[in-house]
């Protein structure tokens, strides 16, 4: 009787897929922390015009098809449209910034935060994307879960709170431009002495 092997155990790599954009990608999973920190005074601006168009809207209807609705009927209808509104308002400001990350939109003072941030990092020794308690397995799964989110951010608003490093760039190039920072600092010292 002849033996037969079992299946292979290994699993081919397959790497992140990298989206077809005019602009670099920055991050493909970037944390809920980092992409309000990199946000544009536009996209607060926008967000908020968002958010007032609701209550205005509301407001309007009210006053020229009024519902008659009796005391605190539309006041209560008022709120949940607040509630709501606001929902919209951040996930449009949310939206923006994320799309910057992604490289969907012009993205070129995000770059230079990102390149300033994590050469700053790794300087100071620090995990570039910081430090986490969860396993490594599960750090994967929650990447895997989280990886460009933000695209499908307007029906399930999903977002990444681990810290991972598993963000579908090449990490080289930070630690190129520290290299080349801390070479400088060290030429400049030796020159003045």
């Amino acid at each position: 009787m002849s033996e037969t092997k079992a299946p292979s155990q290994e699993y081919e790599y397959l790497p992140a897929a990298l989206p077809n954009t005019d602009y670099p990608l920055i991050d493909n999973d970037p944390h809920f922390k980092r992409v309000i920190q990199y946000a544009r005074p536009k996209d607060y601006w926008q967000g908020l015009g968002v958010f007032a168009i609701g209550p205005a809207l509301m407001g309007a209807w009210e006053r020229f098809a009024p519902s008659y609705s009796g005391k605190g009927g539309f006041a209560s209808v008022m709120r949940l449209n607040f509630v709501i509104s606001a929902g919209g308002g951040f996930l449009y400001f949310y939206s923006n910034s994320i799309n910057r990350f992604y490289g969907a939109t012009e993205n070129q003072r995000e770059r230079e935060m990102d390149m300033r941030e994590m050469v700053d990092k790794v300087k100071k020794g620090e995990p570039l994307y910081g430090k986490s308690s969860l396993s490594p397995y599960l750090q994967g799964v929650a990447s895997r879960n989280s990886r460009y989110s933000g695209v499908f951010l307007h029906v399930i608003p999903w977002f990444n709170f681990v810290n991972h490093n598993q963000h579908g760039v090449d990490t080289a190039k930070y630690y190129r431009a520290a290299e080349r920072e801390l070479a400088a600092e060290d030429e400049a010292k030796g020159s003045s002495s």
